[in-house]
């Protein structure tokens, strides 16, 4: 062969080994950025609201009922709310019981059980804040 010849082989083949490893690289890059990309990002309130599992207590000085304690709550609770879903059942950290609840008008409520099992006040929202007098808000207003 002669030189000439050399010349184009040599660049062809060493066009050739470029593409191919470019190509490698590109291809590992792509398939690293797929892996990393597994999780769908959340934005707003959707992100705080899907993370929020309903059945399980918000604050740690809250614990789920369980057994009897549990059953006599949920009974006053629906027999004040029939049809109500309950959301959990859990003590609450005033020293009564509480029980998460959505209604059949799908309002969320937190309702207060006393000791005795008889329902003793009512919170609307369900996410917070500990209510007044059976079916009303805690009173937020100033007195001046």
């Amino acid at each position: 062969m002669n030189s000439t010849k050399m010349r184009k082989f040599g660049g062809a083949a060493g066009l050739v080994a470029g593409g191919l490893i470019t190509g490698g690289i590109l291809a590992g890059t792509l398939a690293a950025n797929a892996a990393e990309d597994t999780t769908t990002p959340t934005t707003g309130s959707e992100s705080s609201k899907s993370q929020t599992d309903p059945s399980q207590p918000q604050r740690s000085d809250e614990q789920l009922l369980t057994g009897d304690t549990k059953t006599q709550v949920e009974a006053a609770v629906l027999a004040e709310y029939p049809g109500a879903t309950i959301e959990r059942a859990e003590s609450d950290s005033d020293g009564v019981y509480e029980s998460h609840v959505v209604t059949t008008d799908g309002d969320h409520l937190i309702v207060q059980v006393g000791e005795d099992f008889a329902v003793t006040g009512t919170d609307s929202g369900g996410h917070g804040g500990h209510g007044g007098p059976r079916g009303d808000a805690p009173d937020s207003s100033d007195d001046d």
